[in-house]
């Protein structure tokens, strides 16, 4: 069982702009003054960038073009729909918004079987949203798949009985706490969990401060230090730069790389770099239309592909 894979599926942007779908509770969303046109081409732009630096490190990115007929804005994040697992399971999730729910396409799949994958099994956890109930892959699951345990930070978009259904699905020990931010003077919950921590093979970026029950807190920091993880703090401020949205891949001759945009690069401290580079080299790309107008960065524009192939 590995924590890291070198495989990364990317779906290309056709239609990207601001969703008003998902702004009612994804704070970090902004509007910018450019046609919809326009914020579409640039956020191409940097997505392009971005695969040429991954693949220029050896890291494969399967890119799977959006469908111009689907009007999906945000299907650039393709993590919160689909899970890949070793076991060659497929976990499809539902979703808050309900123009993404569009982005779940079987032709993903059959362009991974083409890749050479093997998918066994679909675990559908989608009827949910006809109960009005959510849990956004691993937007709001981060996965340590060596020591099986999930953490998630609950949401409009995280379901508590869900996740501990995924977990009890998948075999993970659930650690459930709650996660906020500052919006105009009141703490209300961080939309998704991957912009406050990060997991890697053997450290987490994570925003404790976001954490206000001291208990909770207090768990997350036990159960990271029994697994041997460094942990290294990011502030609030930092957090709003996307410094928690970071992946862990490896590339060529098993490298490892902490992936994230250049804006969360950019806000960390040369004492935190540091950090994070005693453990492996960072790569950093500007994402600046996407994560003003998508309200997400790096990590989520990654699902990891952990599935077999076929020998």
């Amino acid at each position: 069982m590995q924590q890291t894979t070198d495989t990364i599926l990317m779906i290309r942007p056709v239609n990207f702009r601001m969703n008003e779908q998902t702004a009612v509770n994804n704070y970090f969303q902004e509007d910018i003054d450019l046609k919809n046109a326009e914020i579409n081409a640039k956020a191409q732009e940097e997505f392009d960038a971005f695969v040429e630096k991954l693949k220029a490190v050896g890291i494969n990115v399967v890119v799977e073009s959006d469908d111009e007929l689907m009007d999906t804005p945000d299907s650039i994040f393709p993590n919160n729909w689909v899970s890949f697992h070793s076991n060659g399971d497929i976990a499809l999730y539902p979703m808050f918004a309900e123009n993404r729910r569009k982005e779940r396409r079987d032709e993903v799949f059959i362009r991974l079987e083409n890749e050479g994958f093997k998918i066994e099994n679909i675990v559908d956890y989608t009827a949910a949203e006809d109960e009005g109930v959510f849990l956004e892959g691993t937007g709001s699951l981060i996965l340590d798949r060596v020591n099986r345990k999930a953490y998630c930070a609950l949401s409009p978009r995280a379901d508590e009985d869900l996740f501990i259904e995924f977990c009890e699905d998948f075999e993970y020990t659930p650690i459930v706490f709650v996660a906020n931010q500052t919006v105009e003077g009141k703490r209300l919950p961080i939309y998704h969990t991957n912009v406050m921590m990060c997991l890697a093979e053997t450290f987490a970026v994570i925003c404790l401060e976001t954490i206000d029950d001291k208990k909770e807190r207090k768990n997350i920091i036990k159960h990271l230090k029994e697994d041997d993880k460094e942990i290294i703090s990011i502030s609030e401020a930092q957090m709003h730069q996307f410094a928690g949205n970071m992946l862990q891949l490896r590339g060529k001759d098993n490298q490892r790389y902490l992936i994230m945009s250049k804006a969360a690069h950019n806000s960390l401290t040369n004492d935190q770099i540091n950090k994070i580079e005693k453990h492996c080299p960072i790569i950093s790309s500007s994402l600046e239309t996407i994560e003003t107008c998508g309200g997400g960065s790096a990590r989520c524009m990654m699902a990891e592909v952990f599935l077999p192939k076929h020998v």
